[in-house]
Parts: C-alpha cells; structure tokens; sequence
C-alpha cells in the first residue's frame, strides 16, 4: 500500500487547506472521510437548481485580508449581506439592533432618542454591578424589552435553558448601531462562493487522493501503518474513545421542505426569537444567491430548512462545543491525554498526532477562523 507524508482525517475546511498547503509543499497526502462527501459542515447540494446548505447555513464572513485573499483563490464570492429578521409573534424587527429594531420597538425616530431609550432600559441592572447571569448582562447591554422579545426565547431553545441559569460571559457584548445599517457581521468581506462551498472546497482539493466513507477510527492500525504524520479534524474525545467522559455540545435537526412557490420569507434567515415556536429560525436557501439560477433567471420553487437545537447525545452530529468552565477542564485533560499520546507513538515508531479543527481542538470558530487557524498550523508544520 502506498505511504503518504500526511493522512488528514476529515475533508472539512481545516482538513481541505491543510491538505492544500501540504500539497503545495510537495507532500503527499491522503484524505479520508467518514460521510459519502467533502466539505465537511459548510457541504452544499443542488436541489432544483437551488444550492441547499444540508448543514445550517453559512455566510462567509471576515475582516482577515490574507484569509480574504486565500478563499478567493479557489471561489469566486457574490455580494451577499447577512440581513436577519427576527419574528416575535408576528412582529418582525431587523437584526442587529439598529435604527429600524428601535423604531419598531419604541417609535424613536433620532439616534439621540434612540441612546436615551437605552440608557434608561439599561438602567435596570446597576453599572457598579458585576452581572451575575445570561439575562442580567443581555439587560445592561440593550435593556428590557429588547430581551424579552429578541433575545430570551430563541437564547433559552438555542441552549436548552433558562437564560437566568446561563453564564454572562455568552453574551459578552451585542451590536448596537444608531444608524440603519442591518448588515449583521459589518465585516470587511463577506458573501457566499458562487456554485456553493462543495465546489470550493473541490477546487481546494484538486490533485489530492481522497476517500470517502472510510473511518479512521475503526481502522487505526491499517491508517497508522501507511502515513508519517496524521491531521485529525474528528472530537478528541471520541479520538481517545470517551475514556474521560463525553465533552458536550450543542445539536441542530433540520426540517427541510421543497416548495412549489417562488418566495416563502423573501429573506434567507428569519429568527423566531419566541419561546413557544419550536424551531429557532428558517434558512430559505434561495435567497443566499438572490433567487437566481447560475444564468441569472428566476428560481420557480423554493427550498426552507426549520432548525431545532438539541442537547448532543451520541450519535447526533456535534455542532457549537459547551465552552462553560467543566467542559473546558476536561478538554485540557484529554489535550494532556493527546500529548501523552503522541509521545508513545514517538516511542513506538508511530505518527504523531496533529488535532485541529472545530472538533480536535473543542472551540467553536467561524470559517475565517479556522482557515486562519489551518494557515497557521500548516505553515508551521511544513516550513
């Protein structure tokens, strides 16, 4: 069997670049993947000519030229602006809060009215006064009212509990503008890579051996035998087979429907911020690239995904780690463990392990991140 330079285990953004850069350098790599495609979470399908994102959406989004400038190397980006709604009820507000929420929610017309608004709502939770919860730093941060109607509903179903019993520290701070500006990341570059992120990622991928539907922890040995070095982009957790106990993260099951109709939001995301409605927003996939086919016509149907957040069980696909002080302890036990690890393979002649990624590292990043982050661990590795 042949031997590689690099085995990447997962073919998601952090596995795709690395395997990118290491190519670039002159190694040989393999790519295996447990599911039947590349791309990892940001994999997009073509359903009636509308690109689906079959894993929630993302809108990429970046203030990180060099980033900025790699991505584009192997996609060409459209001019999408993240624009959310927020429907509480039926009452529909503009996201982030900007001019437009204010005015809806208190019929202040100026900037200056706006500020004074707040001021008084945040007046509720003294400035002396460290805020002890989830609810209280919401409260000193936009006040009342826009945390009963924006923020308490969709925060207590996106977490699974009351926001009185969630750490401050998840909601460090929220975008409040006093202008009607409701691009919502306000980044340097943003937009979504015309064709879908498969397709960039295959760009990415161009010349590089890879296999799907092959598990890498069901066949450690065979996989050991034939690489130097190996990327693992899989939870660390399940790397060592739960021996410490499960890390936790939070779940989302979508409910997608293809609609014969040309528009069902006439927005991509709508957030039903509520605490009744079960699901926390609908995606409509169609307008990430404004309702268009690749030669510009109007698309006839329509596809919506309903997202409902979960607590991860075993099984489920993991999605936002549970970044809280218990979890982040036993992280840093098995980050111990890995080091461990790969001081016995060293030992025994065996490759070493490199975790990266969303789930080898447990830290939730954004897409500019953790190309960031593969950058800088490639380059390191490969210099």
């Amino acid at each position: 069997m042949e031997r590689y330079d690099y085995l990447i285990i997962g073919a998601g953004l952090y596995g795709a670049v690395f395997a990118q850069q290491a190519k670039e350098k002159g190694k040989t790599v393999l790519v295996i993947d447990r599911r039947d495609h590349i791309a990892g979470n940001v994999y997009t399908e073509d359903v009636e000519g509308i690109k689906v994102h079959k894993y929630g959406a993302h809108i990429f989004h970046t203030n990180n030229k060099q980033v900025w400038e790699y991505v584009n190397k192997f996609a060409e980006f459209n001019r999408f602006t993240n624009s959310p709604v927020a429907n509480y009820k039926g009452e529909l507000y503009s996201l982030p809060f900007n001019m437009y929420t204010f005015n809806k929610m208190w019929g202040v017309v100026t900037p200056e009215e706006a500020k004074e608004k707040l001021e008084e709502q945040r007046a509720e939770i003294p400035k002396d006064r460290e805020p002890v919860n989830l609810e209280e730093q919401a409260i000193s941060l936009v006040g009342r009212d826009i945390y009963e109607k924006l923020i308490k509903g969709y925060t207590e179903k996106q977490w699974g509990r009351d926001c009185k019993d969630l750490p401050a520290f998840i909601i460090k701070r929220l975008p409040v503008r006093y202008t009607f500006d409701n691009n919502y990341f306000n980044a340097l570059y943003q937009g979504i890579p015309m064709g879908g992120y498969t397709g960039m990622v295959e760009h990415m991928l161009e010349g590089i051996e890879v296999k799907l539907g092959e598990d890498y922890l069901e066949n450690k040995e065979k996989y050991d035998a034939i690489a130097d070095k190996i990327v693992y982009t899989g939870a660390i957790d399940q790397f060592f087979d739960y021996s410490k106990g499960y890390l936790e993260y939070r779940s989302v099951r979508f409910e997608n429907e293809l609609l014969d109709m040309e528009s069902f939001q006439g927005n991509a995301a709508v957030n039903y911020t509520d605490r009744e409605t079960p699901w926390t927003r609908i995606i409509e996939h169609k307008w990430f690239e404004f309702g268009k086919d690749e030669d510009g016509n109007d698309l006839p149907k329509t596809v919506i995904s309903r997202e409902y957040s979960s607590e991860w069980k075993p099984g489920d696909e993991p999605y936002y780690p549970v970044n809280d002080e218990k979890n982040g302890k036993l992280y840093m036990e098995y980050k111990s463990l890995a080091e461990k690890e790969n001081n016995r393979r060293k030992a025994e002649g065996k490759p070493v392990v490199i975790y990266g990624g969303r789930l080898g590292e447990y830290k939730y990043y954004d897409m500019d991140q953790v190309i960031a982050r593969a950058l800088e661990v490639s380059a390191e590795e490969l210099k």
